[in-house]
């Protein structure tokens, strides 16, 4: 598959290291529930359904192994959200991390964003490893001395002490959103970001924690009247006016924040008419855009449905220009997935550092790529058993009924419990991370 360096047949993908424990025994609190490397790639962050928020750093390469890239060690880990209770309407806001985001780097230290359904956090990421001695009126343990036993006057001086690296909450943006947060993005101004929920989207700078404000609003006067909600929304990666929204329904509107203070009337509407051959029962929920990400380049936009990916150009508003089947083979299996509550999962997508491939998820650990040059896919899957240090991935195909080959799967034979929905890639390199139940999956490309 083509990564940042080119061509598609040119890269292997290799085993490189599995975050978590191996159990069985999964517990809900260790799901992990969202990934995202930051800009430079250094940092890999994952949040899960404990609230906790885990940092990996990658290692400088070794001079001995040059062809050995740095492993992910573990930078830190902190608690980001705590479980909380509405005594208003009586309701448990969960402290699963819904999102990370990080924000560009601009001095030594690292800030990024984390939210649960209701709550924002921007957390400051810093080293230290000096500590000032010799104060004059406290002592090494932190007591208080006594001012009147001061004879002397000292300069205090900073030593050396062992590396410690320390999460500390800046900033809390609270009491905003009726509904459960679902996308936070970061605009390139970089002085402000977007929260979105079901019905509404909310517009914030960094520094003003106190109010925010709204940006799209859907919320119908009757309740009854609502046909749809808001699933992800995203800022243009270089244009600081334009962001867009994806629907329950399948559109994605753009808006454009200079036409006016509520962006309810958008500047462009990208939907793609319905092929009546494919129309079912299940058509308007399997339609339900779960994520969106606009390219790195700006120029394209990536849908992700339940059973497909889409990308569009911002400059053709009445159909995708690609489309991609992630597991067509699942169409015949809508029903026992409505009835598993599996058709409602949010699969997630994401570009890889040049725009030239785009990758999600799907069932039994699998995750596919797309190389949109070469019009190539290929899936892969996230195993234990494939888990030996540099072993290459092999491509792994679902047989989808007739007689089945030997290194084949059934669709039968597929297990949904198993899933992959959080992936993310490198953006300077290949290297992706790949989140199922509990364990975190990082692959490379093979250095000869």
């Amino acid at each position: 598959m083509a990564g940042p360096g080119g061509g598609s047949s040119d890269v292997q993908w290799c085993f490189s290291q599995v975050k978590g424990a191996m159990d069985d025994d999964v517990a809900e609190a260790d799901i992990i529930s969202t990934v995202e490397f930051n800009h430079s790639g250094e940092l890999l962050a994952t949040g899960d359904k404990g609230g906790r928020v885990v940092i990996f750093q990658q290692e400088p390469e070794s001079k001995n192994q040059p062809q050995c890239r740095g492993e992910y060690n573990v930078y830190s880990t902190f608690q980001s959200h705590e479980p909380e209770f509405d005594y208003l309407k009586s309701l448990e806001i969960e402290e699963k991390i819904n999102k990370i985001r990080w924000l560009p780097q601009k001095n030594a230290a690292q800030f990024l964003l984390s939210t649960n359904d209701k709550t924002i956090k921007l957390w400051k990421i810093s080293e230290r490893d000096k500590r000032p001695e010799g104060y004059n009126l406290k002592e090494e343990d932190g007591r208080y001395r006594d001012p009147n036993t001061v004879t002397t006057l000292r300069v205090p001086v900073f030593r050396p002490m062992d590396l410690m690296v320390e999460a500390s909450p800046r900033r809390v943006f609270a009491n905003a959103h009726t509904y459960h947060i679902n996308s936070i993005s970061v605009n390139s101004d970089h002085e402000t970001y977007l929260s979105a929920d079901d019905l509404r989207v909310n517009l914030w700078h960094l520094e003003i924690t106190d109010r925010s404000f709204n940006i799209v609003d859907i919320k119908p006067a009757n309740m009854e009247e609502l046909t749809e909600v808001i699933t992800a929304a995203e800022f243009h990666p270089h244009q600081c006016n334009t962001f867009v929204y994806s629907s329950s329904k399948g559109t994605i509107r753009l808006c454009d924040m200079r036409a006016s203070a509520l962006c309810d009337v958008h500047a462009k509407l990208f939907e793609e008419p319905e092929d009546p051959n494919n129309r079912s029962f299940f058509s308007e929920i399997i339609s339900s855009i779960s994520d969106v990400k606009f390219s790195h380049s700006g120029r394209y936009m990536m849908t992700r449905d339940y059973l497909s990916v889409k990308i569009w150009d911002l400059h053709m508003e009445t159909q995708p220009v690609e489309t991609y089947q992630v597991h067509e083979y699942l169409r015949s299996k809508l029903c026992s997935l409505y009835e598993n509550d599996c058709i409602f999962d949010k699969f997630e997508c994401c570009w890889n550092g040049n725009d030239s491939v785009v990758m999600t998820g799907s069932y039994n650990n699998f995750f596919r790529m797309f190389d949109r040059g070469y019009r190539h896919d290929v899936t892969f899957e996230a195993s234990r058993e494939n888990s030996k240090p540099r072993s290459v991935l092999k491509p792994r195909k679902v047989s989808t009924g007739g007689k089945r080959k030997k290194d084949e799967i059934s669709v039968d034979s597929l297990d949904f419990s198993k899933k992959i929905l959080h992936t993310a890639w490198h953006p300077l390199d290949n290297i992706i991370a790949v989140a199922t139940t509990n364990n975190l999956y990082i692959f490379q490309d093979k250095v000869n």
